[in-house]
């Protein structure tokens, strides 16, 4: 290859690189998402299921009164906080049912997430932390969790 084509070629390339990085760096230039949202920001979106049951509604009252405040609302977890729950890593056959009682009564140790150790939570029973799972799953199900 002579000068002149390796030349043109170092130019285009450089041309095209540029443009990538340019359309692809976070920043305010028109259709930029946000790059780091704000602590507290949702990390999922949620939907939420039409009606749930009884004992999923009792489970709801019981998470935004001990969970919410860590794990956000509608279980779509915090940024910088808590992980969402709302999530394929909380689906019934990675993190079964009893799972959710062991974190309740003992906390848990950080292991998937880089929020830190989550104490117990106290003031919550098993019968509380029962109706939050079913919550839980009703809201995951939505979601195609499981």
């Amino acid at each position: 290859m002579n000068k002149k084509n390796l030349a043109t070629v170092t130019i285009v390339a450089a041309a095209v690189a540029a443009y990538f990085f340019r359309e692809n760096a976070p920043g305010d230039h028109p259709g930029s998402a946000q790059a780091d949202p704000p602590r507290g920001a949702a990390i999922v979106q949620v939907a939420m299921p039409a009606t749930l049951s009884e004992t999923a509604r009792m489970g709801q009252r019981a998470f935004d009164a001990k969970c919410a405040s860590c794990h956000g609302a509608d279980a779509a977890g915090q940024k910088g906080v808590a992980p969402p729950l709302i999530h394929k890593i909380y689906e019934p056959g990675h993190h079964a049912d009893m799972s959710f009682l062991m974190a309740a009564q003992r906390g848990v140790r950080s292991h998937h997430w880089p929020f830190g150790d989550m104490p117990p939570v106290e003031g919550v029973t098993d019968a509380d932390v029962k109706m939050i799972v079913r919550y839980i799953r009703e809201v995951q199900q939505v979601n195609g969790i499981f």
